[in-house]
C-alpha cells in the first residue's frame, strides 16, 4: 500500500514565541505598580504581563528585550507584540517596536493510523531515539529546517519549529517515514 499524496491532515498551532526589543531602558518597578495583568518577578528580575486578546503571556525585562507566549500564529503573535508595545507607551516610555522575530512555534498533527515506534526508530535511527523508560515518544530531528518531532504511538505528532512553513514541511517529510511503520488492525 502506498502512501497517499492527496491524504489532508490537520495542523493545529498551539504556540507562537516571539521576541521584540523597546529600544529603551524600562523601570520594571512601574510596569509593576502602574501596569494592568502585571505579575513581578524580582528575583528573575522580570515582569510577566498578559493580554487577554490576543492570548499573550509577555516576559519583560529592564534591557527592553521581550518574549512574547501564547498565540496561536504569527500574524497574531506580531499583533500581540505590537499591543504590548504601546501598552508600555501609554506607561510613559519611549518604546519604539524593533527586532520582531518569531523564535518557535509549536504544533500537533494526528495521524489516520498509529505507529509502531520501535519499527520507526529502528528504521530512522541516526535522526530517531526512542527510550519508552523515559518518554513514550519517539524524538525524530531534522537538522536542515531545525525542526524537532515526537512521534507517538497513537498518532498524534509534536512538532517544533523556528516558523509555521517549517512545521509544514516536517510533517510532510515525516509522513512517508510514519506511513510505512503504521499498525495494521486485522
Amino acid at each position: 500500500m502506498e502512501p497517499d499524496n492527496d491524504v489532508a491532515l490537520d495542523i493545529i498551532i498551539t504556540n507562537v514565541v516571539c521576541v521584540f526589543r523597546t529600544r529603551c531602558h524600562l523601570n520594571l518597578r512601574k510596569i509593576a505598580l502602574e501596569g494592568s495583568n502585571v505579575i513581578y518577578k524580582r528575583d528573575f528580575g522580570k515582569v510577566l504581563m498578559k493580554l487577554r486578546k490576543p492570548k499573550i503571556t509577555a516576559s519583560i525585562w529592564s534591557s527592553g528585550k521581550i518574549i512574547c507566549a501564547g498565540a496561536t500564529s504569527e500574524e497574531e503573535a506580531k499583533l500581540g507584540a505590537r499591543r504590548l508595545a504601546r501598552c508600555l507607551q501609554k506607561l510613559g516610555f519611549k518604546v519604539k517596536f524593533t527586532e520582531f522575530k518569531v523564535v518557535n512555534v509549536l504544533a500537533v498533527c494526528t495521524m489516520p493510523f498509529e505507529i509502531r515506534l520501535p519499527e520507526f526508530t529502528k528504521s530512522n535511527r541516526p535522526l530517531a531515539s526512542y527510550e519508552p523508560e523515559l518518554h513514550p515518544a519517539a524524538l525524530y530531528r531534522i537538522k536542515d529546517i531545525k525542526a524537532t518531532l515526537q512521534v507517538f504511538s497513537t498518532g498524534s505528532i509534536t512538532v517544533t519549529a523556528p516558523n509555521v512553513q517549517f512545521i509544514a514541511t516536517a510533517v510532510e517529510q515525516t509522513y512517508p517515514l510514519v506511513f510505512e511503520c503504521r499498525k495494521i488492525h486485522i
